[in-house]
């Protein structure tokens, strides 16, 4: 395999290396949504209780038997419900993401001798909430669509996001202990957004706190990983040959490309991570985000989230689905870092 990289410094702030990194970021997350899409549907109504299929949650049988029913009753396209509007997610989410990683790692480790595990944390970490800030809301609308399962309909990304849009959650019942709360809170209920636009963003908070472990956990345990696996004993079998390149006054450092079994092995292990220490605000996120399909329609807080899930199912609760959660991670991460640092190479970046 011949090196395609340019001989030369590389503009980190160019117009050229942020379009390349953004392209190869967002075919890396559609590449791995795609891999694991009928997981992704399965998992979302575990995490989300939907009734039609909370028989099937906390069992690794209830995953392939939960398929099984999806496929006889709804076909292929069952098992897929949602992934167009994945799709329109994820190649943003993942572009800007790798891309963000790119540019704030250029700025916090500006030379080999500054990567640091915290550095590497850092930068995922803000990478991560980057992203979430421009995607969130094609998270909720595909979310939103993975849960339908009425087969009276079929619903539609115009009609789901009328369905947002439009819904109200019921008038907050107030038990004040005098005057002055009972004002505030009637003031507080009338100014604050409920309904419409805002709609879009329930469970952002936890989102965003989730990110911070999930992003950061990612990348640092991928670059270390990558690290492990270009050690001077491992590299020979490790590593494909000369697809190095050495740091000088006319071209960056750029470490050899590793063999297919290692880079997905490496995004693998970057994956089951990441997934371990975030799934409980993952699962009270996807909680939050069918609020206004489950229940009494109550936009519930994190906190009141957190209290339910809680009290149906212990500490339990917080890890339904996270059998699911570590197949499906495995495939998915390892493809979408195989991908990303792949189409780096090929694009000479």
């Amino acid at each position: 395999m011949r090196s395609v990289q340019p001989q030369r410094k590389v503009d980190k702030r160019s117009p050229e290396y942020v379009m390349k990194t953004g392209f190869a970021g967002g075919m890396a997350g559609c590449a791995a949504k795609t891999v694991v899409g009928p997981l992704d549907r399965v998992k979302i109504l575990f995490q989300t209780s939907n009734p039609n299929f909370a028989k099937y949650a906390g069992s690794w049988t209830g995953v392939p038997i939960a398929m099984k029913d999806i496929y006889l009753t709804s076909g292929i396209r069952g098992l897929f419900k949602g992934h167009s509007a994945t799709l329109l997610r994820i190649f943003p989410y993942a572009g800007i993401k790798f891309l963000a990683y790119e540019q704030i790692r250029a700025r916090i480790i500006r030379n080999k001798h500054q990567e640091t595990p915290s550095r590497r944390f850092i930068s995922g970490s803000m990478a991560g909430m980057v992203s979430v800030f421009f995607t969130y809301p094609l998270e909720v609308i595909r979310v939103r669509l993975a849960f339908e399962t009425r087969q009276t309909h079929r619903s539609t990304l115009r009609s789901i996001c009328r369905k947002i849009y439009n819904e109200h959650p019921p008038p907050t019942i107030h038990h004040p202990s005098n005057p002055v709360s009972a004002t505030a809170g009637t003031v507080f209920e009338h100014v604050t957004l409920r309904h419409g636009l805002s709609n879009f963003f329930r469970g952002f908070t936890p989102t965003l706190l989730g990110m911070l472990p999930y992003a950061g956990a990612s990348f640092l345990a991928h670059d270390t990983m990558s690290d492990f696996m270009r050690h001077p004993l491992l590299a020979p079998f490790t590593t494909l040959p000369n697809t190095s390149r050495e740091e000088s006054a006319t071209t960056d450092h750029k470490p050899a490309q590793l063999r297919y079994w290692a880079e997905l092995g490496t995004g693998g292990f970057a994956g089951f991570i990441s997934q371990t220490v975030s799934y409980p605000l993952e699962v009270i996120r996807r909680r939050m985000q069918v609020g206004g399909v489950v229940g009494d329609g109550h936009r519930l807080s994190i906190a009141e989230t957190t209290r339910r899930i809680w009290l149906e199912r212990g500490w339990r609760g917080f890890f339904v689905g996270l059998t699911i959660g570590y197949v499906k991670v495995v495939p998915m991460v390892a493809t979408s870092f195989y991908v990303y640092e792949r189409g780096k190479y090929y694009l000479g970046i």
